[in-house]
């Protein structure tokens, strides 16, 4: 095992019997939310892929221990502490760990530490992508390089739709990553279930797509596999009126000079107040549905 590397028992139990266990990111936690909802979304969360039979990890770095599997008061501190916690990307991991710093391990990070856990299902909201103007400012999201080199499936609401959704598409086509849609021919694009853009396959149901993610990894591939999972349709927002937040928030982002790091957290919270809370709602709903997924799968991708 990593040096750097704390798993929890009850994920290391689970991992040596065969069970199914769901990796899932902290930044949601540190940089998503706010207090007290982030802490409350977490541990319903976790209950939520207990009560599909999986076994949750969340993952962060604590004390500059990578942690695959946090205890309650891990997330209560991460919760707590909110934006003062490191936004851990890969490039981060290195420096945190020698420092003995923490972090919230956003998609990439909690990819490079399931799969040194041996975890290969991970559940979270919305990945990053191909920022709206990158052909000017080459904002592109660490998500998409691990996604092409780490061998994890991640279930998500589609790519965050602050971001350019075709560009982060042709991204992944690229780096032959598949994209799968669940029960979908279409990408959903977190807050709305529909996007105007196709995906590679689709699965109907969890075993499909355990057996589509087992045949990759059969076949060597060194990447992960991507699953979009529509929000569902009672919590789905109205297209005119988030994408009319999210243009105005971008503008402001752009006028305040925000970059970076920072440009999502401020892009997620001025969509939220832009549209009155609603979006904050959605995205918990989102996230607990795809944990449902991924909790499904990973039984499934267990008896493979």
């Amino acid at each position: 095992m990593n040096q750097y590397l704390d798993i929890k028992p009850e994920v290391a139990e689970a991992l040596a019997a065969g069970k199914p266990v769901v990796a899932l990111e902290s930044t949601i936690i540190s940089h998503g939310m706010p207090w007290p909802q982030n802490a409350e979304t977490a541990f319903a969360v976790e209950d939520m892929i207990r009560a599909h039979g999986a076994v949750p990890a969340t993952v962060a770095v604590i004390g500059g221990r990578l942690k695959a599997g946090l205890e309650k008061d891990e997330i209560e501190y991460l919760a707590k502490k909110g934006q003062a916690v490191t936004k851990a990307s890969r490039r981060d991991l290195p420096v945190l760990c020698a420092r003995g710093e923490d972090g919230a391990t956003t998609v990439a990070a909690t990819m490079i530490v399931a799969a040194l856990a041996g975890i290969g299902v991970f559940a979270t909201g919305g990945i990053g992508g191909v920022h709206r103007g990158a052909e000017t400012t080459m904002d592109i999201s660490a998500d998409l390089e691990e996604l092409a080199r780490t061998p994890v499936l991640v279930v998500c609401a589609g790519a965050k739709s602050i971001l350019d959704l075709g560009l982060t598409l042709e991204y992944l086509e690229t780096k032959g990553v598949p994209v799968c849609g669940y029960q979908t021919d279409e990408l959903p694009a977190f807050y709305t279930r529909v996007s105007g853009f196709g995906v590679d396959f689709r699965a109907d149901s969890p075993a499909e797509l355990a057996a589509a993610f087992a045949a990759q990894r059969a076949l060597g591939y060194p990447g992960g596999m991507l699953c979009t999972n529509p929000i569902p349709e009672q919590y789905s927002m109205d297209p005119a009126v988030i994408n009319a937040a999210i243009d105005q928030a971008v503008a402001e982002s752009v006028q305040q000079g925000i970059k970076g790091k920072k440009v999502t957290p401020f892009l997620l919270a001025r969509v939220k107040e832009l549209t009155g809370g609603d979006s904050l709602a959605s995205n918990i709903q989102l996230v607990l549905n795809n944990a449902a997924l991924a909790a499904d799968t990973a039984g499934e991708l267990a008896k493979l």
